[in-house]
């Protein structure tokens, strides 16, 4: 069995999906935080398939630097659910209302 490009972009689509459903119906941050980084995943996963299938390797450095961006975004996003937890003791989505006035 040959897996092809549309084998990458179904398993990708389906990845974003759940990634996409886990940000909408979950109230917890950290998982939350973990769907962005499933999105984030299967859209590298696309361009990883498509750098293959076309034999360029400019799909692999738009990965690469959107593994740095997810790093970044990872430390910064944990370091404010600390400071959140720190402040309020939950990490629940709807307790959290600090921009209010």
């Amino acid at each position: 069995m040959i897996i092809s490009l549309n084998h990458y972009l179904v398993l990708g689509a389906f990845l974003f999906c759940i990634g996409v459903a886990g940000v909408l119906t979950r109230k917890n941050a950290i998982i939350i935080l973990a769907s962005v980084e499933l999105m984030l995943n299967a859209v590298n996963l696309t361009f990883i398939a498509f750098a293959r299938h076309w034999g360029d390797a400019t799909g692999q450095i738009f990965v690469f630097f959107s593994m740095v961006v997810a790093a970044a975004e990872v430390a910064v996003g944990l370091a404010i659910i600390v400071v959140l937890f720190r402040h309020k003791e939950s990490i629940n989505i709807d307790e959290v209302n600090l921009l209010k006035w």
